[in-house]
């Protein structure tokens, strides 16, 4: 039943970030000074970054990173799941979804995109991989291709972002975190 691949990669992609858009900036910004304490390590930039993005800004960055998964989507959708920008974005939003579950068991609870990862991400990934294998067509995964593929992720997440950040930039105002407080 792949002829619908495109479709189910962008649903589930859609389910998920419908949670992470729903609670992630407010989670963070509530629990921004205990992530600190628990992890001085991290760098400076991920830190200004957590201060500084709001609702506004954050929905932006999905929906570029949304214009990503459905340009991978409606390739799978063209090629009944035979493309190989679909399968690499299949695979990247099962790893996804497990970045997500291993930031939740870190924290020893609840984050956005836990729920969705666990009930939606990686049981879709899963399906949609056994039935690409089961066709004969799922190409072969190699350790440097999982290298390339979170390597690409976090740069389309970093883009998104910046992008988003450019885009929902106020004109001649300074950014910073007490601003975002009172836009939100």
């Amino acid at each position: 039943m792949m002829r619908d691949a495109g479709i189910g990669l962008l649903i589930a992609w859609m389910v998920h970030d419908a949670e992470e858009v729903a609670v992630g900036p407010r989670w963070i910004r509530a629990r921004l000074p205990e992530l600190r304490e628990r992890f001085p390590q991290a760098p400076a930039g991920v830190w200004r970054w957590m201060e500084s993005v709001d609702e506004r800004e954050f929905a932006m960055a999905v929906a570029v990173m949304g214009a990503l998964v459905a340009g991978a989507a409606a390739d799978g959708q063209r090629t009944g799941g035979r493309s190989a920008t679909y399968q690499a974005a299949l695979t990247g939003f099962g790893l996804h979804g497990l970045v997500h579950l291993g930031q939740a068991a870190a924290l020893r609870r609840y984050t956005p995109g836990s729920v969705t990862s666990a009930l939606v991400v990686i049981p879709y990934t899963v399906w949609a991989r056994a039935q690409l294998r089961r066709r004969g067509i799922l190409r072969p995964t190699r350790p440097r291709d999982v290298t390339r593929g979170l390597a690409l992720a976090v740069a389309g997440v970093a883009g998104a972002h910046l992008l988003a950040h450019r885009l929902t930039a106020r004109p001649g105002a300074a950014r910073t975190a007490g601003d975002h407080a009172r836009i939100s």
